[in-house]
């Protein structure tokens, strides 16, 4: 491996230093070529990497796997499933953790995605803005009941956390009521303390015992929703579908549908709050709007870094080399500020996607592994943003008051927006 260090010691990204702020330590890497050996959040050995280029490769290119059992070369020394097994979590609960369709390579991913993909089309994405809308609606007219004597209200569990899982639950067939409980359980999972790994298993076993009293009541009583088509899928035809998958993927939608979801809400509206002058070019010309969510997301999308990737193969990538069998981590937010391809990445500018076809960030990753849901995110965005401006044309941001963000190891999590509605 080649890749070269911007210190003596690998870089530790569960470190108090990254999770709080990443871009210092990313620039860092790339003032010093650009790759780097690292610690990853699961404790083991990886190379990270910031540039554009190479982040697309290791996303994008069949010779990097996320399953170690597709690495037929070389030697794998780090496995996540043996840093979970470390950290104490039950054996019958790490298939969930890592055998997702986020952790699926070829055609086992893409028999799991066809299962979805229909329910995330563009057509469909279209046909659920009026319920977007309605629901967005709903949840501002709330805020002013919900705001305190200064007329400040927190729009993370008022607003950038409730519209999304909504959509979601809705989706996927998850009743009103249960709702609340998939928000904590998602809370426990992303804030996972590796000292107490024993909350870990207590969250995933209730969340598996609810999906398997879910599917019991589709079998008794079949629906249309996702959970009712994924049921038949799994009964009428066993082969495209195991028992645990069917309990992960449901798992892994509902978890992830709302989760990067509510921080791309509350880390573009802080974002956008904190540039007044963008805010008023926004206001100015709605039509800006969906160039606004494309730069909320590459400023300051919800992932950090990818999932660890294998090298099935020896590879030469821009900044560095890697063995077959070691693992790398594509920096997500060191390819959305590459100055090769964002010219003055650091500045927020919600001008600078306007009129562009395509993606020109990352910010809902490259290759198999695009979002899923990367229409249902833009349109929440778009909705929820554009309305929120309208409905309060002198929101701000509360000075002393945050915006403020839970350090996190891999993602962008905030954790309180309090805003004066005006």
């Amino acid at each position: 491996m080649t890749a070269t260090s911007p210190s003596d010691d690998p870089i530790d990204l569960r470190s108090p230093e990254f999770a709080a702020d990443p871009f210092p330590v990313i620039e860092r890497v790339r003032e010093a070529g650009g790759s780097a050996p690292a610690l990853f959040v699961d404790t083991m050995e990886a190379v990270l990497f910031v540039d554009d280029e190479d982040v697309r490769t290791i996303l994008g290119d069949r010779r990097f796997v996320l399953d170690p059992a597709n690495v037929t070369q070389g030697r794998v020394t780090a496995k996540r499933s043996d840093a979970l097994d470390a950290l104490g979590i039950r054996p019958d609960l790490i298939t969930y953790l890592t055998e997702s369709i986020l952790d699926k390579d070829g055609d086992d991913h893409t028999r799991l995605r066809k299962l979805v993909s229909r329910t995330f089309t563009v057509r469909r994405i279209n046909e659920l803005r009026p319920k977007v809308q309605r629901v967005t609606d709903d949840l501002l007219a709330r805020l002013p009941g919900l705001a305190d004597g200064d007329g400040v209200v927190d729009l993370m569990p008022h607003l950038s956390y409730p519209l999304p899982i909504a959509v979601i639950c809705d989706l996927v067939g998850v009743p009103e009521e249960e709702r609340a409980a998939w928000r904590e359980w998602s809370r426990r999972l992303n804030r996972f303390d590796p000292t107490r790994a024993e909350l870990m298993n207590d969250t995933l076993g209730e969340m598996v015992d609810h999906i398997r009293g879910m599917l019991a009541e589709r079998r008794e009583e079949p629906t249309d929703d996702l959970l009712g088509a994924l049921v038949r899928a799994r009964d009428e035809d066993g082969g495209r579908l195991s028992e645990s998958e069917l309990i992960t993927l449901v798992f892994t939608l509902v978890v992830a549908g709302h989760e990067t979801t509510a921080h791309l809400l509350g880390n573009g509206v802080a974002t956008l709050l904190a540039h007044p002058g963008q805010t008023e070019a926004l206001r100015s010309d709605p039509d800006l709007l969906p160039s606004a969510v494309h730069e909320m997301l590459r400023y300051g999308g919800t992932a950090v870094v990818s999932k660890a990737r294998y090298a099935a193969e020896d590879v030469q990538l821009r900044t560095g080399r890697l063995a077959a069998g070691q693992r790398a981590i594509a920096v997500i937010a060191g390819a959305n500020r590459d100055p090769r391809v964002h010219p003055d990445p650091h500045r927020f500018d919600i001008t600078r996607h306007r009129g562009k076809p395509g993606e020109a960030h990352v910010g809902f990753g490259h290759g198999i592994h695009y979002c899923l849901g990367a229409a249902l995110a833009r349109q929440e965005g778009e909705v929820a943003v554009g309305s929120l401006l309208n409905a309060y044309p002198g929101l701000s941001l509360v000075p002393g008051r945050g915006p403020r963000r839970t350090p996190s190891p891999g993602a962008l999590r905030m954790d309180s927006l309090p805003v004066r509605l005006g």
